[in-house]
């Protein structure tokens, strides 16, 4: 895989400082069921990197003495931990809000036939992987099978009563390639009348994020020579209004070793936050550190913005 961060260090984007924390989002390992073309974590089933107990019980420990609002829980899938479901009743009981960000195909994935019941019970968002609502490009995005799958855990998910009533479900859109999502509130009024009428299928938000030039899909643009023109593309439609409401200024990113990032993917790129560790934040709450920026974060703020939320100028 191509190197992406000697082509992204040099850059011109403007200064950022951290506010008040309000997310912790943890990645769990990068262990996944799926290696999907756009994953910017290059998540596999080949990939062992996991977080280990004494590290999850440090995640609790900072939850609880730094009054976290929001666990955000990712990875690869988070799901495959052996700590997930401990970490999140653990995480529940100290009234913390728990999002799962589930690949879907997990709730089909031998032993964990009752994850969707789990998730329901303890009260846990599910923020959903689902590039688009048609077959063919989600299988040629994520693999054969994936789409069909999918759909069968949302239903399964609808049947708990995720998507309209108390349990929240959202779900994500990422592009095939090299260009920006198209308007969210469009693209979501598309996805809940063709999900709906040929699957019945409802859902709360959905959530448009561009791709990041890092990692996997960094390495395939690097391959095609539509590298720098997608950094280029990016910086044309950079806007300074995204700037107050990117998620680095209020979340901080957990790798599974408890090293601290600014955001997901400066873990990826192993950029480091000015706090370095979870030890770190038991007694400095970081407000006010530099975050460290590189061209990729002309991704979070190119038109209507993106972040773990989706778009930001929605």
């Amino acid at each position: 895989m191509h190197p992406t961060l000697p082509l992204l260090q040099a850059t011109d984007f403007l200064t950022l400082r951290r506010r008040a924390l309000d997310t912790l989002q943890v990645n769990l390992g990068y262990r996944c069921n799926q290696s999907c073309l756009h994953c910017h974590v290059a998540a596999s089933p080949q990939r062992t990197e996991m977080m280990d107990a004494a590290t999850v019980d440090l995640v609790l420990e900072v939850l609880r003495v730094c009054q976290v609002r929001s666990l955000d829980l990712t990875g690869g899938a988070p799901e495959l931990n052996a700590e997930f479901r401990r970490l999140v009743r653990a995480a529940r009981a100290l009234g913390v809000h728990v999002i799962d960000r589930c690949n879907l195909t997990i709730l089909s994935e031998p032993g964990h036939e009752d994850l969707a019941e789990f998730l329901a019970e303890q009260g846990v968002e599910v923020t959903a992987s689902l590039p688009c609502y048609s077959l063919e490009r989600v299988d040629a995005q994520r693999g054969e099978g994936v789409f069909d799958r999918s759909i069968a855990g949302l239903q399964r998910l609808n049947a708990l009563g995720y998507g309209s009533g108390a349990l929240v479900l959202n779900l994500v859109y990422n592009p095939q390639g090299p260009s920006l999502p198209p308007p969210q509130d469009k693209l979501e009024a598309d996805y809940k009348r063709e999900l709906f009428a040929h699957f019945g299928i409802r859902f709360n938000q959905l959530y448009a994020l561009a791709n990041m030039p890092i990692q996997r899909f960094g390495s395939t643009l690097i391959s095609k020579g539509q590298f720098q023109p997608y950094i280029k593309l990016l910086k044309d439609n950079f806007h300074a209004e995204n700037l107050d409401t990117v998620m680095c200024r209020s979340l901080i990113s957990v790798d599974y070793q408890g090293d601290l990032y600014d955001c997901d993917f400066n873990q990826m790129l192993k950029l480091p936050a000015q706090r370095r560790h979870l030890r770190e934040l038991l007694t400095e709450n970081g407000v006010g550190d530099a975050i460290a920026v590189a061209q990729h974060c002309y991704g979070c703020t190119a038109g209507q913005g993106s972040s773990c939320g989706g778009a930001l100028a929605a």
